[in-house]
């Protein structure tokens, strides 16, 4: 089993009863993830934890290098990740302080972000039907309905671009298309896990309703702030309780995703791409 991949905001690697926990600096072809990693052992499991957004919350959603943090997980022996996100809901019975265990997704950066480990010289193509870990993602919903806690199994979020928050109209439309939870962060994560191979699965932490809900009234930082911080405690025991109920072994077929994905011919592939990309690659292409 390798190790259990965490990442949320400051703080949450805070989980009670962590021990050996130690400050890593890790280097990626990619450049500098958003912070150190920290690592540790919980529940007698290593586990690793990055800060997207780096300590005291400095890097808006739009500046995350998302590569360089789900690269740094694959170089520490990571193969399963954990996703913890703030998001804000477009229904009424995923209320604030709610979980969801998000199964779908919805891109709205207009690749505004870097979300691929290849590009010109190696191309591949990962399958992204069902973007989680089925079986992760089972666990960790389990986790919470464990612990009597509010949290619902599948969902689908639009990933938006921030750091301001929707319009009104933005909100109804992406109501009317059937979406349920809103964030600025997790697809990236998802869809790059994928390509490393690592299973990947979101506990989002609703927040607040998005502007659409007019009972609710105006969405502002301060209630978001106050909601998460109520809703951090709660985090940090569903995924303690993971830690403590995840399987050691698992044959998920996530850790395969790219056995039929690359299509470029691997005489044409650049030494440097073979050699940086070589802890994600290496058993398809030498």
């Amino acid at each position: 089993m390798g190790r259990i991949g965490i990442i949320g905001g400051s703080g949450l690697y805070k989980i009670e009863g962590i021990k050996k926990v130690k400050s890593i600096s890790v280097t990626t072809p990619f450049g500098k993830p958003s912070g150190n990693f920290i690592t540790g052992v919980l529940e007698g499991k290593d586990v690793v934890f990055v800060p997207r957004h780096d300590v005291g919350h400095r890097i808006p959603p739009s500046h995350i290098n998302y590569r360089a943090n789900i690269f740094g997980m694959k170089k520490l022996g990571v193969d399963r990740i954990i996703a913890v996100n703030a998001c804000g809901s477009l229904r009424e019975e995923l209320k604030p302080l709610d979980f969801v265990v998000v199964d779908q997704f919805v891109d709205r950066t207009n690749y505004a972000r870097d979300m691929s480990f290849f590009g010109v010289g190696l191309v591949a193509h990962v399958g992204l039907v069902h973007p989680v870990c089925k079986e992760l993602s089972s666990v960790l919903y389990k986790a919470g309905k464990k612990l009597n806690l509010n949290i619902h199994n599948g969902g689908t979020y639009i990933n938006m671009e921030g750091p301001a928050f929707s319009t009104l109209a933005e909100s109804k439309l992406y109501r009317s298309w059937g979406m349920d939870i809103i964030g600025m962060t997790n697809f990236a994560e998802a869809k790059l896990a994928r390509e490393a191979g690592v299973c990947f699965a979101t506990l989002a932490a609703i927040t607040d309703y998005d502007c659409w809900y007019s009972k609710h009234g105006s969405v502002t930082i301060d209630m978001i702030i106050r909601n998460l911080n109520k809703n951090i405690e709660n985090a940090k025991k569903i995924v303690a309780r993971v830690i403590k109920d995840i399987p050691m072994k698992s044959d998920c077929v996530c850790r395969e995703a790219l056995k039929y994905a690359i299509v470029t011919d691997k005489k044409y592939i650049p030494a440097k791409m073979k050699k940086d990309l070589k802890i994600i690659i290496g058993k398809y292409v030498r």
